[in-house]
């Protein structure tokens, strides 16, 4: 049995309206946002999964896919970085 958000009294879990008082209920699941550092490693490893979690989750999840986001553009930004000091090192060995 679940009770009733406006006047406290039990209803039927899967009841629509409150048969005491009238108020609609609503039965939406509680959705865990909690922003987890894990998910933000994955969009950092694979940048292309954690874009696509950031588009799917932005509107229902926003803590973690700021998490996530935050993730893929660290894991682009490290890649760049790394194509850059390779071309750099590469250059400079030519050069010798």
């Amino acid at each position: 049995m679940a009770y009733c958000k406006n006047c406290g009294k039990m209803i039927d879990d899967k009841a629509v309206i409150c048969p005491h008082c009238g108020v609609a209920q609503e039965n939406k699941p509680q959705v865990v946002d909690n922003g987890g550092f894990g998910w933000g490693v994955l969009g950092c490893c694979i940048p292309i999964v954690g874009l696509i979690l950031y588009l799917v989750w932005k509107d229902t999840k926003p803590v973690t896919a700021k998490a996530v986001g935050i993730g893929a553009l660290v894991g682009v930004g490290l890649t760049v970085l790394y194509y850059i000091l390779v071309v750099v090192l590469g250059v400079a060995a030519s050069a010798f």
